[in-house]
This record gives structure tokens, C-alpha cells and sequence, in this order.
């Protein structure tokens, strides 16, 4: 499967709803202080993170990483790899940075920007030796259900920036987004389940059980997480 770099994913149709929220004067101060060492302002063009994190690495992409308490975490356990953040809401990208500066943190980078946008125009081919999208949307209306962020071309635009055996992790506590998830990741040409056709695992040690996970379990969700791996050839942009 390609992805046809002529036709962009999902331009008129946002998998988003940008609800920004009040940031406080904390997260305000810390696009003040911290953007120019943790953000990455999008240009449209092609990015050498060889050159934004100073050194080659495997690279880690975590798309809509909320409040950030996860993608602090993770980068702070696994200082050999190199993270990206992609969140579009300012009250989030702030808390990070924050958390970020606190502990002098080197091997993360942030995009407050369209994640759709940044792998197609700034993401080489592949790059990525691991992609995160926990907790996406839903989209629980129906009518709405062509907003959900993991759909065919997506996953083909992702596929393009993988690296030979990288990593696509995805969890969601919506049951019927799981079976969106393994419906089009089935489907999907050069990835393979890591334990099996159409099977979930459970929460692996490398993600940490968030507030907002906590919160979904009380009100009776349960939690699917994903892990499929890119076997197939990377195609160029």
C-alpha cells in the first residue's frame, strides 16, 4: 500500500475539535520560556531531526498526547530514543513543556500543530521507529464516524514514515473505536499484529495508566491497546 503524497489526507475533514480551554498563567509563561527549546514550528517542509535533537537515535511520534503525562514519562524511561509530541490544544503543550523544563529534559520535541499536516510535510520517509495514538476521539456519533483518526489513508500516511520493523500502538477504552482499530489495521497492507490476527494485549509496561484512563475504568470502559508492526517496503514522498 502507498500513500499518494497528491491527494492530502483528510483536508477538508478535521479528526479533531479544537476546544482550546483557559491555559493558566503557568502554561502561558512556558510558551514564553520553553518554546524555543521544546517546540517545533511548522513549515511545511521536510525536517532533519538528526539536526532538532543533535544526534541520530530511533524516533518515537506520540500523536494527541493530551495533558502529557504520558509522553513525560516515557521520555523520561527511555532516554536512547528521541520523542515528538503533536497536540493541537495550547493548555496540554504548555503542562508538558513545564514538566519538560523541571527535569532538563534533551529528547523531546513538540509540534502544537495538525498531525496530519506534520507527517506529510514534515516527516521523512522512514523515520519513525515507533508511532503512539492512545486515546484518540471516538467519534461516537455515527454520522461522525469518518472523523476518526485511524482510517486506511491514515494508516498508509504512517506507513510511509515508518521505519522496517517500527512500531503502531494504539489504545482507546471506546469499545467500538476497537473495532474500527482492528478493522482497518487487519486490512491494512505490510503491518502485522505483534500477537496475533486481531488480538489486544494488555496496557504494556511502556504506557503508564494516565488520569484520564482511571477516570474511563470507573465509569465501566474497558481498555484495548493495539500493537502492529510495519513489514512492508517504505515508500518515498
Amino acid at each position: 500500500m502507498t500513500h499518494d503524497e497528491s491527494q492530502p489526507f483528510q483536508r477538508r475533514i478535521r479528526s479533531f475539535v479544537l476546544r482550546e480551554g483557559r491555559m493558566t498563567p503557568a502554561q502561558q509563561r512556558a510558551f514564553d520560556d520553553h518554546w524555543a527549546r521544546f517546540g517545533l514550528d511548522y513549515t511545511g517542509n521536510a525536517r532533519d531531526l538528526d539536526a532538532t535533537f543533535a544526534r541520530q537515535a530511533p524516533r518515537v511520534l506520540e500523536i494527541g498526547f493530551g495533558n502529557g503525562e504520558a509522553l513525560a514519562w516515557a521520555s523520561e524511561h527511555d532516554l536512547a530514543r528521541d520523542y515528538i509530541g503533536v497536540e493541537v490544544h495550547g493548555p496540554g503543550v504548555g503542562r508538558l513543556m513545564n514538566a519538560l523544563a523541571e527535569r532538563d529534559a534533551t529528547n523531546v520535541r513538540i509540534y502544537k500543530h495538525d498531525a496530519v499536516e506534520v507527517l506529510e510535510n514534515e516527516i521523512t520517509p522512514g523515520s519513525l521507529s515507533e508511532v503512539r495514538i492512545w486515546f484518540p476521539d471516538p467519534w461516537h456519533k455515527k454520522r461522525h464516524n469518518k472523523r476518526r483518526l485511524v482510517q486506511p489513508a491514515f494508516v498508509a500516511l504512517l506507513a510511509s514514515r515508518m521505519a522496517p520493523g517500527g512500531l503502531l500502538h494504539l489504545a482507546t477504552d471506546w469499545e467500538p473505536y476497537a473495532e474500527h482499530m482492528r478493522e482497518v489495521m487487519e486490512a491494512a497492507e505490510g503491518w502485522r499484529n505483534r500477537v496475533g490476527p486481531g488480538e489486544a494485549v494488555e496496557r504494556p509496561d511502556w504506557r503508564i495508566e494516565t488520569h484520564f484512563e482511571r477516570r474511563g475504568m470507573r465509569l465501566g470502559h474497558g481498555v484495548w491497546d493495539f500493537l502492529y508492526e510495519w513489514h512492508g517496503a517504505t515508500t518515498a514522498s
